[in-house]
């Protein structure tokens, strides 16, 4: 690899704080073939893309399975499926301005490969396989949830099924009175709060749930309330204190 190569890839790690100090790693993920071809290079990006795309997928797996307990495996596919796509990891790539220190092939440089969506997602992967084989599991774990944490809440919280609306609907389609929600108890370090909520009706706690946000501990509160077929069935078809 030429020395020039190699302070971009230098660059890229010091001015995005990217947790990867192998610069020969990283100078192939940012390699794109069309460079390696003219160059006559024998290494792209694409194999670290393929192990970068396996890294990626377990870690998002792994965050959904341990955060959204109550979370049907076809549901959590479907949340994986729209965190591990184009238009994210294209997003991830702007954030890290990684279309700046490619290594384009002359045509692709004046098609403007620098801001082609898929390019700049392949090229994402790639990093992520990088900073996996160089400093292991957990730093590449750090570094996707780093960029993609926020994503993977808001497409949860998004996706699944809204269980405050479906209960509240209930309860006012036979009472003036509705259900209130509060939080109950904060545990954990300011990065990783866990709360409990509690769901309550005419001053009665029906259910808790716990959560890493308070709508989401809300929402596995009302989970619980609508999945009590007899509880459910108290509130709708008579008065709690009556």
């Amino acid at each position: 690899m030429k020395t020039s190569e190699k302070h971009i890839a230098q660059t890229f790690l010091q001015e995005q704080l990217v947790p990867c100090q192998n610069l020969d790693l990283m100078t192939t993920a940012l390699t794109h073939p069309s460079y390696a071809q003219e160059s006559n290079l024998i290494s792209n990006n694409q194999r670290l893309e393929f192990l970068g795309d396996a890294v990626l997928s377990f870690v998002v797996a792994e965050y959904l399975y341990t955060h959204y307990p109550q979370q049907a495996e076809g549901e959590l596919t479907k949340i994986r499926a729209r965190v591990v796509c184009e238009p994210a990891l294209s997003k991830v790539a702007r954030q890290l301005n990684l279309g700046k220190y490619l290594l384009l092939g002359k045509g692709e440089e004046k098609s403007g490969g620098r801001n082609r969506q898929s390019i700049l997602a392949d090229a994402v992967e790639a990093v992520i396989g990088a900073v996996y084989l160089d400093q292991g599991y957990e730093a590449a774990r750090d570094f996707i949830l780093e960029y993609l944490e926020e994503d993977i809440q808001k497409t949860e919280a998004g996706d699944h099924y809204d269980y405050k609306s479906r209960l509240q609907e209930l309860v006012q389609g036979k009472y003036r009175d509705n259900v209130s929600y509060s939080i109950l108890e904060e545990t954990g370090p300011a990065h990783d709060r866990t709360f409990v909520a509690g769901v309550f009706y005419q001053d009665r706690l029906l259910a808790t749930g716990k959560g890493h946000s308070k709508k989401e501990a809300q929402q596995n509160a009302a989970s619980k309330v609508l999945n009590d077929k007899q509880l459910l069935k108290t509130i709708i078809s008579e008065k709690l204190n009556g």
